[in-house]
């Protein structure tokens, strides 16, 4: 259904009054490398009739590795793309297996290699708490993503989402799940052991998210920073003037109502006063330097002592899991590792 997925995706861009000059722009929130070189060059002319790009933008698509070779690259290229994130996942022959995904290892470093011949910027995904898998092996496999020489990695624990043959395993008794402290203790190995790399660059600036000197990716910081973005496709979720809007999830459904001349969005969300200024400072918070203080409340109109009244300050402070100081509100060390917690309490 390429063709006609890119039929839709085309009328839904369309649909923008007037062009429009990015900063970034982003090809993922699925496999976007699953598309041939000639489906990948009508994608990026799609793309171009209501899109401009900066000098200096960033241009992302995620990869899956067995997708790589020098003819997807060359088209890559012709889509402006200068960052490459690939779906590894685990260096773990065995591992792979558990997480059906269709790669090896060799592939993954031929994959590496090629991207980091060709494009500025290469970025890892990894999972930990895979079914079964130990610290020692975790730490193993990050050892050995650390020998391709990435210039960023975003590091995540495997969440079990309701509808997925995971999650249908899970339900019958299949999966295991990791019991919380052996998560922990993978997450924070996963902090030490990038920290002690801080002499090659090596740093972490988001709660997932590791990268060496000047490969952050700018991307995904516009979505903690809360700026305006667009999002097109099923299951795209944009955020315009305040205003959340989703498309429906289903791929079938997003084409078969822009065919319809009917809308693909599914869902719309407005926050305003201390509801959106609370969204912003959790999001914001995902960041490690934290939240500027003085930027939240013109940003939102709202004072800080509202937004995050004196009980909870004093609540989060007291149990050390935020801090704020110099005019930043940040998680610590401990309100790292328990962020959602801290979220939920401020929102």
């Amino acid at each position: 259904m390429v063709d006609r997925f890119l039929n839709a995706l085309e009328t839904e861009i369309q649909q923008l009054p007037e062009s429009v000059e990015l900063e970034t722009l982003f090809f993922g929130g699925g496999t976007p490398s699953h598309l041939s070189p000639d489906q990948l060059q009508r994608l990026a002319a799609i793309v171009g009739e209501r899109f401009s790009l900066i000098d200096d933008a960033e241009v992302s698509a995620e990869c899956n590795p067995s997708d790589i070779t020098e003819e997807k690259i060359e088209a890559l290229l012709k889509l402006g793309v200068n960052r490459i994130s690939l779906g590894v996942q685990s260096l773990n022959s065995q591992k792979l297996k558990r997480l059906e995904r269709d790669h090896s290892p060799d592939v993954v470093a031929k994959a590496v290699e090629l991207a980091k011949a060709t494009v500025d910027s290469v970025s890892m995904d990894l999972i930990f708490a895979a079914p079964e898998e130990t610290l020692e092996q975790w730490q193993t496999d990050l050892a050995e993503a650390l020998t391709l020489q990435p210039d960023h990695l975003s590091t995540y624990e495997l969440t079990y989402e309701k509808g997925t043959q995971f999650w249908n395993r899970l339900q019958r008794g299949g999966l295991t799940v990791a019991d919380e402290d052996l998560r922990a203790d993978m997450y924070e190995h996963s902090i030490a052991r990038l920290d002690q790399a801080s002499e090659a660059g090596w740093q972490q600036y988001e709660l997932s998210s590791f990268s060496t000197a000047g490969h952050q990716c700018r991307h995904n910081q516009s979505y903690w920073n809360g700026n305006d973005y667009l999002a097109f496709g099923p299951g795209a979720s944009r955020f315009v003037d305040g205003v959340r809007s989703t498309n429906h999830q289903s791929t079938l459904t997003y084409m078969k109502r822009l065919e319809s001349d009917e809308s693909p969005i599914a869902q719309t969300e407005q926050l305003t006063g201390i509801a959106a200024a609370r969204e912003r400072l959790v999001v914001g918070m995902r960041l490690l330097r934290g939240v500027n203080i003085a930027a939240l409340e013109t940003m939102t109109g709202v004072e800080f002592d509202s937004t995050l009244p004196a009980a909870t300050q004093e609540l989060l402070i007291g149990s050390g899991l935020i801090e704020i100081a110099d005019g930043v509100c940040k998680l610590t060390r401990r309100g790292v590792m328990v962020s959602d917690g801290v979220a939920e309490t401020i929102l």
